[in-house]
């Protein structure tokens, strides 16, 4: 009877002592789980939430709304075209904006993607015909941004900034000296005579080089009458123009390819005549940056063999 009873109680102490064990076992991931909770809300605050945020205006009065458009114009890039466009139909629709700056800093980029823009200026414009529209360069606006900006009522610059690079490239390499010197050969099976067109493992021959000249000749005349379209009789007679040169903002007045000298601040203060200034340029939030960087990085790597830009 001693000996059950003694059995009896180490069993029940050995049971008690198992379950002070699970509760604190069960305590324990609940700690965890909430200081892993925790970091993850403090890491969203601090590198934006999930969606995107949209920059509502916050002024009840009139003000001049400005997008910003910075980095290489492409899809999924720095300059995502689809944001700038979504900032600037936000901005035309706000009753409160007297006058829109499209804030430029960008050395240019996809032909296409900078068609779009100015397409989409060109319509908003006609849209809101009594809200002006104002491209404002930072440090650069070239081949591609020049393209998107001459969409504008007016283009304004810094005298330092650069300005121009009206024209078009088609790069990339070629590794047949370097196969030969390695004893490489090169297989490459087609359908279609030009399917391996500008193959970089491959010769090039004068026909290909022809039509890709041709092809670029064709895109550069495209941009050249949207510059003349959208500058008039602004533009100078300078031989240069349409070379690919770059110049200063100071002597792209003088050109023709800016209407003045001024920023953000002046533009908004002294021509639209609305000096609160709000920002309507939509903010990315963490997973569309997350996406936006995978898509910039496979993108590099697909146009590694072929690439033609208004850069």
């Amino acid at each position: 009877m001693q000996e059950n009873w003694e059995r009896q109680a180490l069993n029940d102490l050995l049971q008690a002592s198992l379950k002070e064990q699970r509760r604190k076992r069960r305590w324990g991931i609940f700690f965890k789980l909430l200081g892993f909770t925790y970091l993850f809300v403090v890491t969203m605050l601090i590198v934006g939430d999930f969606g995107e945020k949209k920059l509502e205006s916050v002024s009840k009065g009139p003000h001049t709304a400005v997008v910003s458009m910075d980095g290489v114009i492409a899809s999924n890039g720095e300059a995502n075209i689809e944001n700038v466009i979504e900032g600037l139909t936000n901005a035309f629709e706000d009753k409160n904006t007297r006058g829109v700056i499209l804030s430029v800093n960008s050395p240019g980029g996809s032909p296409v993607e900078a068609g779009q823009l100015h397409d989409a200026m060109l319509r908003l414009k006609q849209k809101y015909p009594k809200t002006p529209l104002y491209a404002v360069v930072g440090d650069i606006c070239a081949s591609g941004c020049y393209y998107a900006a001459v969409g504008a009522d007016k283009i304004y610059a810094d005298k330092a900034s650069i300005v121009g690079s009206i024209g078009v490239l088609m790069d990339g390499f070629g590794f047949t000296g370097t196969m030969d010197k390695l004893g490489v050969e090169r297989r490459l099976l087609t359908a279609g005579k030009n399917k391996g067109f500008l193959d970089p493992f491959s010769p090039v021959s004068g026909e290909q080089k022809a039509k890709a000249q041709d092809m670029l000749d064709e895109i550069h005349q495209q941009f050249i009458d949207v510059v003349k379209n959208g500058r008039g009789k602004r533009l100078s007679n300078d031989p240069d123009l349409f070379t690919g040169l770059v110049w200063s903002g100071a002597k792209s007045v003088k050109l023709g390819l800016v209407d003045g000298l001024g920023s953000i601040g002046s533009v908004a203060r002294d021509v639209i005549k609305a000096e609160d200034v709000i920002d309507f340029t939509p903010q990315p939030g963490y997973l569309d940056r997350f996406a936006r960087r995978v898509g910039v990085t496979a993108a590099a790597h697909l146009g590694s063999q072929f690439r033609m830009s208004l850069q």
